[in-house]
């Protein structure tokens, strides 16, 4: 292995670099990245350097944890606390900025973006979040919007948190919207969290669940922005790809506020409109039978489980299954954001296993994201799967007896055209098969009721420590 090369810091960088921890080459008046992005440099405007110096905020997390998915105190609720397993979300677990402060709208410039960002969510942005229903439509464009100016500050700027971030999309080279965007993501994540710490109860159910999905949403179109030019080692490429991590905190993150509150949000309309309008997993418990199309990914998991640790096995086998169960249906569902089900249904050790840079599991997951390039038309998934897909890929070792298994979500990801062939895509959708089968609120309801309607016990339920949930639906093996 050659030797590696030499790496000097800079010391003397602008403060623009220095904020997003990358080399800054300090060529005066403007320095390359600051060049190359199209942004204000210090050196050239000293007070570039106040605008980035950092404001105090409710919330004080900078990093993320090292460790996967970190256990997080119990969110306090009026009948038990949280299960085990199932964590909140959190601007650490979601990568967001927190040194920023909530727009104010006494400043004029303030006020007519939020008017900007409100207006665009309510005639736009609402209509693109995967809505198959003039039902959910009218939830998430005009009651959303309501309930929110009744005082829940975390579901306004999450609104307007979305909003900027599907402006940002539209208009990338706009600083007023970049900086909107990361102050309404810190903003509304830092409310979010002190509203779970004072407990979740009939008055904020409703909200703490529409704020989480938002949350959702806002954590995987953040990912459309994030630069791959980090301070990286120049002798591994690899290390610019960062995991996609988020997506499994946040859509989790919505699963533990259902789990949480479903004594209280069982009976919203609302809920259930937005619940509902999602397909319900119909798995097959043989994910290596007939018609498994991503059962190769299971090959030699035997021998993988055998230098496993003996009290690990069992869960890493299971969750390894599970997540290939899930890719199985999604990848026959005539319902394209059936693929969502992935990240928020998946065990936590799979998740940890991903982390881990396991091969199996990043395998696993460029299949899922290779999946979503039937949604390339959305805003917020536009290019993910060609993006994730190749990041992805470049972890693997040149050689690695993984390529084989790689072939299928490369070929789909790097696809060019509107329509995939059923022999590319390897499955053939019945044209007259519905197009998303109803099923996740009668199943929550059937687990409630088993569990006895218990909030920690159906948090259990619905992730119990390390193991996959339970299938909403089973059909017979083959």
């Amino acid at each position: 292995m050659p030797p590696r090369r030499s790496h000097k810091k800079s010391r003397a960088g602008c403060r623009r670099c220095k904020v997003r921890k990358i080399k800054c080459d300090e060529v005066h008046p403007r320095c390359g990245n600051c060049v190359k992005h199209g942004v204000p440099c210090d050196f050239e405007a000293p007070e570039v350097a106040d605008e980035l110096a950092p404001v105090a905020t409710p919330v004080s997390v900078s990093t993320v944890p090292s460790t996967p998915i970190p256990m997080q105190p119990p969110i306090p609720v009026a009948a038990g606390r949280l299960s085990p397993g199932l964590e909140p979300i959190t601007p650490a677990l979601l990568s967001q900025p927190t040194n920023l402060t909530r727009p104010n709208t006494s400043n004029q410039a303030d006020r007519l973006m939020e008017l900007r960002l409100m207006h665009q969510y309510t005639n736009v942005t609402a209509k693109t979040l995967l809505n198959n229903s003039p039902e959910v439509d009218e939830v998430w464009q005009r009651v959303v919007p309501n309930m929110a100016f009744e005082g829940r500050q975390y579901l306004a700027d999450a609104i307007l948190s979305v909003a900027a971030l599907h402006l940002r999309s539209e208009n990338p080279q706009d600083k007023a919207l970049v900086r909107a965007s990361h102050a309404y993501t810190a903003s509304t994540l830092a409310e979010y969290c002190a509203s779970l710490e004072k407990g979740i109860n009939a008055e904020n159910a409703e909200a703490l669940f529409l704020t989480a999905t938002l949350i959702a949403f806002q954590s995987v179109a953040s990912r459309i922005f994030a630069k791959d030019d980090t301070e990286a080692d120049p002798d591994d490429p690899s290390s610019r790809y960062a995991l996609p991590l988020p997506w499994f905190h946040a859509f989790q993150g919505v699963k533990t506020i259902v789990a949480s509150s479903w004594l209280w949000i069982r009976s919203s309309s609302i809920v259930k409109a937005v619940i509902d309008s999602q397909p319900g997993l119909q798995l097959n418990l043989n994910p290596s039978g007939v018609g498994s199309f991503f059962g190769h990914l299971l090959e030699g998991l035997d021998e993988e489980l055998a230098t496993e640790d003996p009290h690990m096995m069992q869960t890493t086998g299971r969750s390894y299954t599970h997540a290939v169960c899930v890719l199985n249906w999604a990848h026959r569902s005539t319902f394209p954001a059936a693929s969502l089900s992935f990240p928020s249904t998946v065990a936590r050790r799979y998740v940890e296993l991903v982390e881990a840079k396991r091969p199996r599991a990043l395998a696993i997951l460029a299949c899922f994201f290779a999946l979503l390039k039937r949604m390339d038309d959305v805003w917020w998934l536009q290019d993910v799967s060609r993006r994730e897909v190749m990041g992805l890929v470049g972890l693997f070792e040149s050689g690695s007896k993984w390529w084989r298994h790689l072939e299928w979500p490369i070929r789909i990801a790097l696809w060019d055209g509107t329509t995939i062939p059923p022999d590319i895509w390897g499955h053939e959708f019945d044209a007259a098969a519905p197009a998303a089968p109803q099923g996740f609120v009668s199943h929550i309801e059937l687990m409630a009721d088993l569990m006895g309607q218990a909030p920690d016990q159906l948090a259990s339920a619905f992730n119990p420590i390390g193991e996959p949930p339970p299938p909403l639906t089973a059909e017979s093996p083959d």
